[in-house]
């Protein structure tokens, strides 16, 4: 089959490969412009790859097989725009955005890609005639285990769009064996298995072994002489590992570009030492492999111990290194020196993980290429760019400098340096003799034992930083870097992260897709402004009554998953209550716990007048996150005493384990109401947020994050705001914030709190989860002002639930909701980053 040839071929010298995958591209598209009756010639296609690619036939095969066949029919049409994309940019020698970052979370791929090539409804009509259902197929598909959260799903939607909108870019990151992790809840307590989504391989990737790139690691820095003469500090005593990339297509929505993720898996540069196996020295001939292949095996190892760190900074380096040398390698294919550098070649850095990035090219061009130290960095600072996603310190990484130049001695010296050079000559010039402001801006601390601030190098190497959303771009000016921000002014800017409609509307939610289709024409879903038009339906009894059935039909579909995962059943006309994210106590899962404490604390003393709910909870904790594995363990404790309560028919908890982007695309469609629920300040921007409101969710929030410009889009009398803004808890903070006096002023909350301190709901565990959350928020002084939010919080959803029984009322906001929605496409954020931060230009694909 011509796509398989890809595995060993460049793109620039695949001439051959390109006309036979045309040949069998148009095959089929030609056939369909021809004769009309492309789902034929669908259904030969799938059932040739069937029989010469799995070795099956239609008795034989199983689903896992239809779905590796019927991605085969998809890839053939894709890998034919693929090399026809590549061979133009190559050609034109176009720019490119190369965006670096350690997550992506695609998801299921087919779906999405037969959305994007247009064929979705002719692939399920030709699966139907060969007696296959489309559902159970695509449901084989493990969901790709690239990343965790916000950040990766956010890469995803921005390679989508960068496609959808024919910029030419390439992703880089690692080609993840296990992922972040596979949870299931035992006695109600987080359980990590390792999430071998790769165990059968998957269709859609091709390796590019020619390609493999190697990365030094420890050794020690000596001066020597160049081949000039010159005395120089060289990396010596080095160990070496291997970088072999996978790349895996990106498709755009009706788009003849296709972009593509080049993913690195780490392999030994050691060949197997057949001498020491032979010898019975099994383990000993293995080491160094297991060792070197550890780097690409799990997202976000535990960094609690020195080897964690190690192995942490490791993963950082080696993805980083890599992609900075593929891009020089790139680059070399057409140019002859680097004058050109900053004007073929963007690079975009997702957050801190990859600023090492910087460093790996700088030492490239001054050990390597025997640049000046002056033309290099110069080349540096134009060619990088930093997204900045959180205000957590945490999350800034800070590594200890000893360790740093333990691993990677040159980087830290060449860090070192950088350091000099920025104190002396810019933040000196700006503030002569203020040492303060040199302590306080060094990119290696001075005080204690010293850390490399990886933000910080960003900062001072980037030409653009941005925020990502406004309130989120404020702060990180003047609370994160605030003298970077004197100094920088002009480097600053934001770009509100946005989502992609192809994914969370159209693939997540086909019957409303059809409805809007329907109501306002298709255009919507390659320019979501268009929504806008659906005001007018808000109103409408009959269109009213159309989203509300549609909404129905989704939380029965949520309602059977619910059974099936947690084996309980809820009811249909609840409100369902979502709070979908990762784990953490700025994310505040723990207030949405009281609120169900105080609710059932009405039920259980027989109040009547209660409005249904049904909480639905989906997240992970990190492995090594005592406190946010405490809150999922109290969720299900309580969970488990109100879903056995049989005296209890007003509210279902259910936490769905293993929350990722298939379990995304049932919950968000059958969403009522929206928890963003985040401490004011603490969320940079958040996405699911936005999915939730597009699908029809009304949304209950704190002012943060991208939550404000919601609020602003959709109405504040279509959103539901509560609790202390960022500047009323700043001064709640400088006055000395005491959270037993909430404690003791708030009846309410003195019960809850007081009951979550008894044994009443763990007496059947052992355990006392719900005491530790407790004593986080009393003795521990509550540092995300959960207590403080209480009653505000309580009252709105009092609000929401009154709200909800009026249906004609709720239906007209959750329609406004969709109607309004339109500026959190990721289509808009990709134009505002090519315009803005990147210099851009699409290039059409004919």
């Amino acid at each position: 089959m011509a796509v398989d040839l890809l595995c060993s071929m460049e793109i620039e010298d695949s001439q051959e490969v390109i006309a036979l995958c045309k040949k069998s591209s148009n095959e089929l598209q030609g056939h369909r412009l021809q004769t009309q009756d492309f789902k034929q010639k669908v259904k030969e296609s799938i059932i040739k790859h069937l029989q010469f690619d799995l070795a099956r036939n239609q008795t034989t095969a199983t689903l896992g097989d239809w779905w590796i066949a019927t991605c085969m029919m998809a890839r053939e049409m894709i890998m034919s725009q693929f090399l026809r994309t590549q061979k133009i940019h190559h050609e034109t020698d176009t720019r490119r955005i190369y965006y670096i970052s350690l997550e992506y979370l695609p998801g299921r791929m087919l779906k999405n890609n037969l959305v994007n090539l247009g064929i979705l409804e002719d692939t399920k009509k030709a699966l139907e005639t060969l007696g296959q259902n489309f559902d159970d197929i695509v449901n084989v598909e493990p969901d790709m285990g690239l990343g965790n959260g916000g950040l990766g799903r956010l890469a995803s939607c921005f390679q989508d769009s960068l496609a959808t909108l024919n910029y030419p870019a390439v992703a880089y990151g690692i080609h993840y064996e296990l992922g972040l992790f596979k949870q299931k809840f035992v006695d109600g307590k987080q359980v990590e298995q390792p999430d071998n989504w790769l165990m059968a391989g998957t269709p859609w990737q091709v390796c590019r072994a020619e390609n493999t790139q190697t990365v030094k690691l420890f050794g020690n820095v000596e001066f020597c002489y160049d081949h000039q003469g010159n005395l120089r500090p060289t990396w010596k005593n080095y160990t070496t590992m291997q970088g072999i990339p996978w790349d895996i297509s990106v498709t755009g929505y009706k788009s003849s570009t296709v972009n593509f993720m080049r993913l690195w898996e780490a392999r030994s540069a050691d060949e197997f030492d057949l001498k020491i196996f032979n010898e019975g020295k099994f383990f000993e001939a293995m080491e160094k492999q297991m060792r070197d292949e550890t780097i690409s095996k799990v997202l976000y190892p535990n960094d609690s111990t020195d080897s964690g760190k190690i192995l942490r900074l490791t993963q950082q380096y080696f993805f980083a290194s890599c992609s900075i040398k593929d891009i020089i390698r790139r680059f070399k294919n057409r140019n002859k020196n680097f004058d050109s550098f900053p004007e073929k070649i963007a690079i975009q850095l997702n957050d801190t993980h990859p600023v090492i990035a910087v460093v790996e090219l700088l030492r490239i061009l001054v050990d390597e290429e025997f640049f000046p130290w002056e033309k290099a960095w110069d080349i540096c600072k134009q060619a990088f760019s930093y997204t900045n996603h959180t205000l957590l310190p945490e999350a800034l990484e800070e590594w200890p400098a000893g360790l740093f130049e333990y691993l990677l001695p040159r980087h830290y010296q060449l860090i070192c340096e950088i350091n000099r050079r920025f104190l002396c000559d810019e933040v000196e010039k700006k503030w002569p003799g203020d040492n303060a402001k040199k302590r306080a801006m060094s990119i290696i601390s001075g005080e204690g034992t010293k850390v490399v601030r990886m933000a910080y190098l960003a900062v001072v190497a980037c030409k653009h930083v941005n925020g990502v959303a406004e309130m989120h771009s404020a702060l990180v000016k003047t609370s994160l870097f605030p003298s970077f921000n004197e100094l920088y002014p002009q480097k600053f800017t934001n770009v509100t992260n946005g989502v992609t409609p192809r994914m969370w509307i159209k693939c997540c939610n086909p019957n409303l897709s059809k409805l809007l289709d329907r109501a306002i024409g298709r255009d919507w879903i390659a320019n979501l402004d268009k929504l806008k038009s659906l005001e007018k339906f808000s109103d409408d009894p009959a269109f009213q009554k159309k989203f509300l059935e549609i909404k129905r039909a989704n939380k029965i579909n949520l309602a059977n998953k619910i059974k099936d995962l947690c084996g309980v059943e809820v009811n249909i006309d609840s409100l369902f209550d979502v709070q979908i994210k990762r784990l953490h106590e700025y994310k505040r899962q723990h207030l949405n716990l009281l609120h169900i404490l105080s609710l059932y604390r009405r039920v259980i003393s027989g109040e009547t007048d209660i409005v249904p709910r049904t909480f639905i909870f989906g997240a992970k904790a990190a492995p090594g996150y005592y406190m946010a594995k405490q809150i999922i363990f109290a969720i299900n404790i309580v969970a488990n005493e109100v879903n056995n309560n049989p005296n209890n028919d007003k509210i279902r908890v259910v936490f769905l384990p293993n929350y990722n982007v298939s379990l995304a695309c049932e919950i968000i469609p059958a969403a009522d109401l929206s928890e963003q629920i985040s401490t004011a300040g603490k969320e940079a921007s958040g996405t699911g947020n936005m999915k939730l409101a597009m699908n029809g969710a009304c949304t209950i929030c704190t002012l943060d994050g991208a939550n404000v410009e919601i609020a602003k889009e959709v109405g504040d009398e279509n959103i539901f705001v509560f609790g202390h803004t960022e500047s009323e808890l700043k001064t709640l903070r400088e006055r000395g914030y005491n959270p037993y006096e909430y404690y003791n002023q708030s009846e309410e909350l003195h019960n809850v709190l007081d009951w979550m301190a008894s044994d009443y709901f763990t007496v059947k565990f052992g355990e006392a989860p719900l005491k530790q959350v407790r004593n986080s928020l009393l003795d521990a002084g509550d540092p995300f002002f959960v207590l403080a939010d209480f009653e505000s919080y309580l009252k709105t959803q009092n609000t929401i639930g009154r709200i909800f029984l009026n249906k004609q009322e709720w239906a007209k906001k959750i329609i406004l909701n969709v109607a309004r929605s339109g500026k959190f496409s990721s289509d808009r954020s990709i134009r505002e980053y090519a315009e803005k931060i990147w210099d851009l230009n699409p290039v059409d694909i004919k």
